[in-house]
């Protein structure tokens, strides 16, 4: 009986250590400013599908003339993708149709996109597209930028 109620305690330890981590790397991620909720989709084929599926939801940081993109649901300290503004070429925007609708917040806007080539979706809110937009068009002179 004492050992069960020992590895129970270790059990609801470990969950929350590994909850408390997650909640203090966002913090870290978010500490400088410019953080927004965006969902990603990398390497696109030609045709998207929008059965929900390759979306991954994030956090993602304006870091001068990048974006760093962070998962939600990691450990990891590092970004997962970090775009460049200069690479990223913007394509169009929709609202989530089907199933995607289910996979994303409930006020996003899905934006194609492509970085060095590789085709990718972001969904956004309309507040944070507002900011990402201006963002791009904000470019220094001199560097190109492609918004549609």
């Amino acid at each position: 009986m004492v050992l069960a109620l020992t590895v129970c305690g270790i059990v609801v330890a470990l969950v929350v250590v590994g909850l408390f981590l997650f909640g203090l790397r966002r913090r870290l991620i978010q500490r400088s400013g410019g953080t927004f909720d965006c969902s990603l989709r990398w390497d696109l084929p030609e045709k998207p599908d929008t059965g929900g599926k390759g979306w991954s939801y994030g956090v993602a940081r304006y870091n001068g003339d990048r974006i760093e993109w962070y998962r939600v649901f990691s450990y990891a300290v590092r970004p997962r993708r970090v775009l460049e503004r200069a690479q990223i070429e913007v394509a169009g925007r929709r609202l989530p149709e089907g199933e995607e609708e289910l996979a994303l917040l409930s006020d996003a806007v899905v934006l194609a996109c492509t970085h060095r080539g590789t085709r990718l979706e972001l969904a956004m809110s309309e507040d944070a597209l507002t900011g990402f937009l201006a963002w791009l068009e904000a470019a220094p002179p001199g560097q190109r930028v492609n918004v549609a």
